[in-house]
C-alpha cells in the first residue's frame, strides 16, 4: 500500500520528517525516501528497505538534510520521492495509490513526445506519470486536478514546492490524508499515529478530492472536497496502525467492536480466546470481553530481527518467515479449546501451518474467526493483494472446487449465510483443518466501523463500487 508524511516548519523540519515518515513503516516494504527544501535547493535520498528498516537505513543520511519543509514516503512499489524541474518550478512528489490505466496514460504522453524513465523492474513509475499530468497545466492546483480526473484507481499525493507543500487526497478518498498542527508547523500524514509524539494535534481530515496548501503560517484550501467517498474499509481491519484514526474513527476501537460482533454471533464452548498477532489482537480482545472468556497468548511473535512477513518477495520464503516469527507456547495450548481471531484470510497457507502447529502442541480444538468476510475479489483501487492472483484467494479456490470454475455465482458466494456461502466456508475450513470457521458478516463490519456503507469501499468482499 504505502504511506507518506510531509511537514512545513518555521525552523528545521528534518527530525519531524524523519520520525513522522518512520511511523508509516507498517504500510510498505520495498522503498523509503525523504526530500527536503532549503535556500540551497532540494536534497533527496531513497533506499531499498526490503531487508532492513526505514530508520536504520536513513539515520546516516540525516546530516545531509536541512530545511524548513520536506516530504517522506514508505512505498511498496516505486522509488520515491521524485524531484522535477518544470515550467511550474522545481518540485518533489510522493504518491500513494494504484493507477489502473497507467499504460493508457503513458501512450497519450508518448503521442505528445513525452518520455519516461523505467523502474528497476522495467515498468513505468506511477509517480512520474502523475508528475507529468500535473505539468500539463498552468498551476499546481490545476495540475493536481488534472491528474485526479485522469487517473482510474486512486492517487493521494504530496507536492514539495519552493513555497510550501500541496496535500491532495484521491478523488474518492480511498486513502486517508490528515493535517496536523503545532506551534510553528503544519504536517500532512497518512497515519495519525505519527502526530502525538511529535507534538502535532489533528487539525483537519481532508475530504475526497480535497486539495490544500500548507506553509508554516497556515493551511489554505485550494479545492473543496467532493460529496462522494469510498474509503477502504480494510484500513480498519488490517492495514491501519492501532493508534491511528481515519474519518475520526480509531482503528483499535473498531477492532474491539469487530471482535465483539463476532462474539455475539457465536455459541461455541471454548477455554480461551487468542489473536494472531499483531492485527488479530484487538479483534480477539473485543471477542473475549464480549463473551467474558479469558484472553491468552498461545503464540508469541518474535520480531527483533525479522522484517514483515510480506518479505522477501518469494511467496514460499514469505510463508516460512511468517511461520518462524510465531512461536507456540505448549503449556497454554495442550488440551485446550482455543478460538483465534484474525484480521482476514487471504490465501490461507500461513494459517494452515499455524493451525497444524497448535494441534501438534496438543490443542483439542482450534476455532478461527476472521474479522472481515471472505475475500473473493482482488483489490482494484490500492496496491493490496496485487501480487496475489484471483486464483490464490482462499475463497476463489473453494469456489473452483465446488463449481469447477472460480467465476460463477460470485454474488451468491459473497452473500453471508447463503447456501453457497456456507459451502464455500466449509471447503476453506476443511482445507485449513480447523474445528470451526466463521467469517464476520459484512453488515457487522460496516456497523463496527460506524460509517454508512456507501462511504466505504467493500469491493474485495462484495465487488460493490458505487461510483
Amino acid at each position: 500500500m504505502g504511506g507518506f508524511f510531509g511537514v512545513v516548519s518555521k525552523g528545521d523540519c528534518v527530525n519531524d520528517l524523519f520520525f513522522g515518515t518512520d511511523y508509516h513503516s507498517h504500510l510498505g516494504t520495498k522503498r523509503g525516501g525523504l526530500a527536503t527544501k532549503n535556500s540551497n535547493g532540494f536534497s533527496r535520498s531513497i533506499h531499498n528497505i526490503e531487508n532492513n528498516y526505514f530508520r536504520s537505513k536513513f539515520e546516516s543520511d540525516l546530516p545531509q538534510f536541512s530545511g524548513d519543509k520536506g516530504i517522506g514516503v514508505i512505498s511498496n512499489y516505486d522509488a520515491q520521492p521524485l524531484v522535477f524541474g518544470s515550467h511550474l518550478g522545481r518540485f518533489g512528489i510522493v504518491t500513494v495509490g494504484k493507477i489502473n490505466n497507467i499504460v493508457e496514460l503513458a501512450k497519450k504522453a508518448f503521442k505528445k513526445k513525452i518520455h519516461f524513465s523505467e523502474t528497476s523492474g522495467g515498468g513505468l513509475s506511477p509517480t512520474e506519470i502523475v508528475a507529468t499530468l500535473i505539468c500539463e497545466e498552468d498551476s499546481f492546483k490545476q495540475g493536481i486536478q488534472n491528474a485526479q480526473e485522469a487517473i482510474k484507481g486512486s492517487c493521494s499525493m504530496l507536492l514539495l514546492t519552493e513555497k510550501g507543500i500541496y496535500a491532495a487526497r484521491d478523488k474518492l478518498g480511498r486513502t486517508p490524508v490528515i493535517i496536523g498542527k503545532k506551534e510553528g508547523a503544519y504536517a500532512a500524514t497518512s497515519e495519525t499515529c505519527a502526530f502525538p509524539n511529535l507534538g502535532f494535534e489533528i487539525y483537519k481530515y481532508l475530504g475526497p478530492g480535497e486539495i490544500i496548501f500548507m506553509t508554516a503560517d497556515g493551511c489554505e484550501q485550494k479545492k473543496k472536497p467532493g460529496e462522494k467517498m469510498q474509503i477502504c474499509a480494510f484500513l480498519w481491519v488490517y492495514y491501519g496502525y492501532p493508534a491511528s484514526s481515519y474519518e475520526g474513527i480509531n482503528v483499535e476501537f473498531v477492532r474491539y467492536r469487530c471482535g465483539s460482533a463476532l462474539g455475539k454471533e457465536d455459541d461455541y464452548k471454548i477455554d480461551y480466546v487468542a489473536g494472531i498477532p499483531d492485527s488479530g489482537t484487538g479483534h480477539a480482545i473485543g471477542y473475549a470481553n464480549e463473551k467474558n472468556i479469558p484472553y491468552i497468548r498461545p503464540y508469541v511473535k518474535y520480531t527483533p530481527t525479522w522484517p514483515r512477513s510480506f518479505m522477501p518477495q518469494d511467496q514460499s520464503i514469505r510463508d516460512l518467515v511468517a511461520k518462524m516469527k510465531l512461536i507456540p507456547i505448549r503449556e497454554l495450548i495442550e488440551g485446550k479449546k482455543i478460538l483465534f481471531c484474525e484480521d482476514s484470510i487471504v490465501r490461507g497457507t500461513q494459517l494452515q501451518d499455524h493451525a497444524q502447529i497448535l494441534f501438534d502442541c496438543g490443542a483439542s480444538e482450534v476455532h478461527m474467526r476472521p474479522a472481515c468476510p471472505t475475500l473473493i475479489y482482488p483489490c482494484e483501487f490500492l496496491n493490496f493483494s496485487t501480487s496475489r492472483s484471483t486464483m490464490d484467494l482462499a475463497g476463489r479456490k473453494a469456489i473452483r472446487e465446488l463449481e469447477d470454475t472460480d467465476d460463477k455465482f460470485l454474488d451468491e458466494y459473497a452473500t453471508s449465510n447463503s447456501e453457497k456461502n456456507r459451502a464455500m466456508v466449509e471447503k476453506i475450513r476443511q482445507r485449513l483443518k480447523l474445528t470451526s470457521l466463521k467469517y464476520q458478516k459484512l453488515e457487522n463490519l460496516v456497523k463496527a466501523i460506524g460509517l454508512p456503507k456507501e462511504k466505504l469501499c467493500t469491493h474485495c468482499w462484495d465487488e460493490s463500487s458505487y461510483f
